[in-house]
C-alpha cells in the first residue's frame, strides 16, 4: 500500500485528531450458540467476496477536469439541463466545470470520512454486540471499512487532486454514534442511517460519473460491501425493535432517527464548496436546498433508509410526521435490505429521480 499524496485531505478546524469520550460494556459470548443462520450466511458471503485495493487499475489516467469540460461542451445550449439545474445565475463553461469538480470532490471526501466513522463504529460493535455470529460479521466488516478508507483516500489524494474536510454535521453524528454506550444505537446510527444513505449515494455517483472507469470500479466494489453491511444492521435489529424493546426505549430511538436524518441532510448542502469557490453562500446554499434537481438528489439518498426503518418498526407516527415534511415517505414501499440486499441499479435510480423531477415541475406549473 504505497501511493503519493499529491493533495493531502484538509484538516478540520478541530485539528488533525479528535478524541471522543465513550463508555461501553464489552461483552463475551461464552455460549457460542451460533443460532442466527442469516448472519452466518452474510459472514460467509463477506469472506467469499473479499477484494484487495491492489486489484484496481491505479495506473489509469484520471482526468476529471477533462471529463467535466467535455460534458459542459456537450450541454452547451441544452435548455432542459439549464431548467433542471436552474443555477441562481448563468455560469461560464469554466465555472460550470469548477463547480462540478468541487461537488464531486466534496461528495467523495464525505464518503472517506464516513468510512472512517464506520471503521471505528464497527470495531466497537465487535466488542459490544452480545452474539458471536454478529461479532464474526462485524469483524469482517472492520476489514471492509479499512479497505474503503484506503481506496477513497488514495483516489482523492493521488488521482482527483481536490478534497474536503469532514462536514461539521457528519462529524457531530459520527461522534454521537461512537459516544453512545448502547450497542443497538451504534447499529442504528451507522448501519441503518449513515451507511444506508451512503449506499443510495453510491448509486447516484455511478450514474453521474459513467465516463470515469476507476471510480466506477471502486464504487461497484464498495456498494457490494455496503449492501451486506446495511443488511447486517437490519437483520440484527429487527427482532429487538419489533418484539423486545419497550415504548420508552423505542421513543429514544425515534428521537435518534429524527436527529440523524436532519444532520445527514445538512451534510449534503455543500456550503464548504461555495466557501472555497468564494461564491455567495447566501445565494448558493438556498439553491442547493430548494432547486428541484438538488432537492431530488438529496431525497434519493434516503431511498434505502426509509424502507429499512419501516421493517424495523421505526417508521412510527412521530418519525412519519418528520419524514412527511421532508417528502421522504415516497420510499416506504420500496424493498428493504433483507428483501433486496443488493443496491438498486443506477438506471432505476435515474428513472425514479426523473419521475420525481417531473412531478415537482408539474406542481410548480400548477402553482
Amino acid at each position: 500500500m504505497k501511493y503519493e499524496q499529491k493533495n493531502p485531505v484538509p484538516v478540520p478546524q478541530s485539528g488533525p485528531f479528535s478524541d471522543v469520550e465513550s463508555t461501553m460494556q464489552t461483552v463475551f459470548d461464552w455460549e457460542y450458540a451460533l443460532k442466527q443462520q442469516n448472519l452466518l450466511a452474510l459472514y460467509e458471503k463477506g469472506k467469499r467476496n473479499n477484494w484487495n485495493a491492489t486489484e484496481l487499475d491505479w495506473g489509469a489516467d484520471v482526468d476529471i477536469e477533462r471529463i467535466m469540460r467535455e460534458r459542459a461542451a456537450n450541454m452547451a445550449g441544452n435548455d432542459m439541463m439549464a431548467k433542471v439545474l436552474a443555477p441562481p445565475r448563468d455560469l461560464t463553461d469554466a465555472e460550470s466545470v469548477e463547480l462540478q469538480l468541487n461537488m464531486n470532490a466534496f461528495m467523495l471526501s464525505q464518503f472517506l470520512h464516513g468510512e472512517q466513522g464506520a471503521l471505528l463504529a464497527t470495531s466497537k460493535i465487535v466488542q459490544t454486540v452480545p452474539w458471536e455470529e454478529a461479532k464474526f460479521y462485524a469483524a469482517s466488516q472492520v476489514m471492509d471499512e479499512a479497505r474503503h478508507v484506503e481506496v477513497y483516500h488514495r483516489y482523492l489524494t493521488e488521482k482527483l487532486g481536490i478534497s474536503y474536510e469532514v462536514h461539521p454535521s457528519l462529524q457531530v453524528l459520527l461522534d454521537d454514534i461512537i459516544r453512545d454506550s448502547r450497542w443497538d444505537v451504534t447499529f442504528l446510527g451507522m448501519q441503518i442511517m449513515v451507511e444506508g444513505l451512503a449506499l443510495a449515494a453510491f448509486g447516484l455517483l455511478k450514474m453521474m460519473m459513467p465516463d470515469e472507469p476507476l471510480i466506477q470500479d471502486i464504487t461497484s466494489r464498495i456498494m457490494a460491501d455496503e449492501s451486506r453491511h446495511v443488511a447486517f444492521g437490519v437483520i440484527t435489529l429487527e427482532d429487538i425493535y419489533t418484539k423486545q424493546m419497550g415504548a420508552s426505549e423505542l421513543r429514544e430511538r425515534e428521537d435518534f432517527v429524527i436527529e440523524a436524518t436532519y444532520m445527514l441532510r445538512e451534510r449534503l448542502l455543500m456550503h464548504q464548496v461555495f466557501e472555497r469557490l468564494d461564491w455567495d453562500a447566501d445565494v448558493w446554499v438556498p439553491w442547493a436546498t430548494n432547486t428541484p434537481f438538488m432537492k431530488g438528489f438529496r431525497q434519493m439518498t434516503f431511498s434505502k433508509i426509509v424502507p429499512n426503518l419501516k421493517r424495523l418498526g421505526l417508521l412510527t407516527p412521530r418519525v412519519r410526521a418528520e419524514f412527511e415534511k421532508l417528502d421522504l415517505l415516497r420510499f416506504e414501499n420500496l424493498k428493504d435490505s433483507v428483501e433486496e440486499p443488493e443496491a438498486t441499479p443506477p438506471q432505476e435510480l435515474v428513472a425514479l429521480l426523473m419521475q420525481m423531477l417531473a412531478k415537482d415541475a408539474e406542481a410548480q406549473t400548477a402553482a
